[in-house]
């Protein structure tokens, strides 16, 4: 009984697909895209300081003292200490084999997440006077980038339903209902980005110059989705 029950659900099963395959359901996939503007907020400077030297524990004296003075200034500046960390510490020795001389070279970078786009040059300039002699990049960010994602996303939903539309009204036909969407977006955000010398920069601080150009972050979602047609 228990083998009949089985074969007979095979069979219906089976009936079922085949008439699946011979009446498809008739149905269009597009693809849609969404596009949300973004002024940033929020900035990731990754700042950093080397000394060389003959000795290793005297270059690397050097580096703590630097580092010892950035973070008394970005605690006297009001930074909290959870927007910045070191991002990378490094010592190693470099031999000269023609004039026979080793030398030692002493790197740190730290990573720093300033909130308040104002205090850019005032930040980077009493970073500067701290000893900071290097900029590895600026990243502009946003801190609603969830809200401006989920934006996106819908304007790249609506954008694949008109498509649908515009396609089927040519032939007189409607859509139906959704029956798949798949997320195609990439997460990756072009950012402006920047690499100098800290010098250079606090020079033009000096004289009153604008060193930051803000720009926009444009925040995009992908989607393919297929309707039913009526």
């Amino acid at each position: 009984m228990k083998q009949f029950f089985s074969l007979l659900f095979f069979s219906i099963a089976f009936l079922s697909s085949a008439q699946e395959t011979r009446n498809p359901v008739p149905q269009i996939s597009v693809s849609g895209e969404g596009k949300i503007k973004v002024i940033p907020d929020q900035v990731d400077i990754v700042v950093g300081f080397q000394n060389s030297g003959k000795d290793a524990k005297e270059v690397k004296g050097l580096n703590d003292e630097i580092l010892d003075k950035v973070l008394k200034y970005l605690k006297k500046a009001g930074i909290p200490t959870s927007d910045y960390t070191t991002s990378s510490v490094s010592l190693h020795k470099a031999y000269d084999y023609e004039k026979k001389k080793a030398t030692f070279q002493a790197n740190q970078t730290l990573n720093i997440t300033l909130k308040d786009l104002k205090r850019y040059d005032e930040l980077m300039a009493g970073l500067n006077e701290a000893g900071i002699n290097l900029i590895q990049g600026v990243e502009f960010k946003s801190s609603k980038l969830a809200e401006y994602e989920s934006e996106a996303r819908k304007s790249a939903i609506l954008n694949a339903k008109f498509k649908a539309v515009d396609y089927v009204s040519a032939i007189g036909q409607k859509i139906g209902k959704a029956i798949l969407i798949t997320d195609a977006s990439q997460n990756f955000y072009p950012q402006p980005m920047y690499k100098g010398n800290v010098m250079a920069m606090a020079s033009d601080v000096s004289q009153n110059k604008e060193t930051l150009a803000v720009g926009e972050i444009v925040v995009t979602a992908n989607v393919n989705v297929t309707f039913v047609l009526e």
